[in-house]
Parts: structure tokens; C-alpha cells; sequence
């Protein structure tokens, strides 16, 4: 496997969830631009597809495609003004995503050089839930697992315990054909 450092566990967590739940036959639509993790996944053996770096909060045809079998979407949605509406678009049936959770101890996330890189929501996990479940989700399987760091202070003491990362495979309840 991967290293155990950030972002290796995070990444080893990813891809067992992943296999756990998806074929490699299948044809997945991986939201955001190539990235270390799809590389990982096309490695593999998942044959994978992303999208190119296009504001998915403006434009989303490619979820309207339906040669895709599975939808995934990797520390994404946080970045995502409206991820109901994305969601709500996906034609297929299958879904894992990714989220960081909020943690009372630390702020949201915000890049203090690319404006793109920050976080508009992170969720509780009820939050994500509720989400998937309004958009006609229905969750198998989730998972949580905390995000240790080497540094010293509280923060890191409470990183140690304190479940920093989401993940959820869930299938659409009425399928569009």
C-alpha cells in the first residue's frame, strides 16, 4: 500500500472503501481535475474519468451523461457552493464520496493564496447524510477515521481521536434511465 503519512492513510482508507464497494469493470466519473488519487485508482485497475476543472456549481452536463456506472467525488463537495444540485443531477446510480468533517477545534479551511482552494462547507455527518437523503440517495456504507499529526499542541492531541474524514457509498434510490 501507500505510505502512512498525509496523505498516504487517507488515500489507503479511499482506495480499500473504494474496492470494497466498486468493481475496477466499472466506469467511473471522478469529480475534479486529474489528481494523485485517480492516478492511484487508474493504477489499480479502475478505469477512471475526471472532469476538467470546470465550475461544477455552473456547469454539471457531464453528471447528465450515462456512460458512467459510478460517480465519485473525493474531498470535493466542500469546495462546492451547491452541491444539492449536483447530487440532484447525477444520472447514475452509484456514489462514494469523500468529505472532510467539521471539527469544532479548527476553522473551515481557507487558502490564503488560491481562492479556489477552500472550503464552503465542511459537514457534520448528519449534514452529509441528510444531504445525500434529500437528493434520493439511499447510504450502504460509511466509514470515519481521524487524521493524527506530528505536531505538538491540544489540536493535534484532539487530531488523535477526533474522526477528521467521511466517506459514504450510496446507491440512487429511483435510478433515471
Amino acid at each position: 500500500m501507500y505510505e502512512k503519512t498525509f496523505p498516504h492513510k487517507r488515500y489507503n482508507h479511499t482506495l480499500a472503501f473504494l474496492k470494497k464497494h466498486i468493481d475496477v469493470s466499472e466506469k467511473i466519473l471522478d469529480l475534479g481535475i486529474e489528481n494523485p488519487f485517480s492516478l492511484i485508482m487508474r493504477d489499480e485497475g479502475f478505469d477512471v474519468v475526471n472532469t476538467n476543472g470546470e465550475d461544477l456549481d455552473e456547469k454539471y452536463d457531464m453528471l447528465q451523461e450515462k456512460n458512467y456506472s459510478v460517480i465519485t467525488a473525493f474531498e470535493i463537495f466542500e469546495h462546492l457552493l451547491n452541491p444539492y444540485t449536483i447530487l440532484k443531477n447525477i444520472k447514475c446510480n452509484k456514489l462514494v464520496i469523500s468529505v472532510p468533517l467539521q471539527l469544532w477545534f479548527s476553522p473551515a479551511y481557507r487558502s490564503k493564496t488560491d481562492m479556489w482552494d477552500r472550503h464552503y462547507h465542511e459537514f457534520e455527518d448528519w449534514q452529509l447524510d441528510w444531504l445525500l437523503e434529500k437528493t434520493g440517495w439511499v447510504i450502504k456504507d460509511r466509514q470515519k477515521w481521524t487524521n493524527p499529526s506530528d505536531k505538538i499542541g491540544i489540536r493535534p492531541i484532539l487530531r488523535m481521536f477526533i474522526p477528521r474524514y467521511y466517506i459514504i457509498y450510496a446507491e440512487k434510490i429511483n435510478a433515471q434511465d
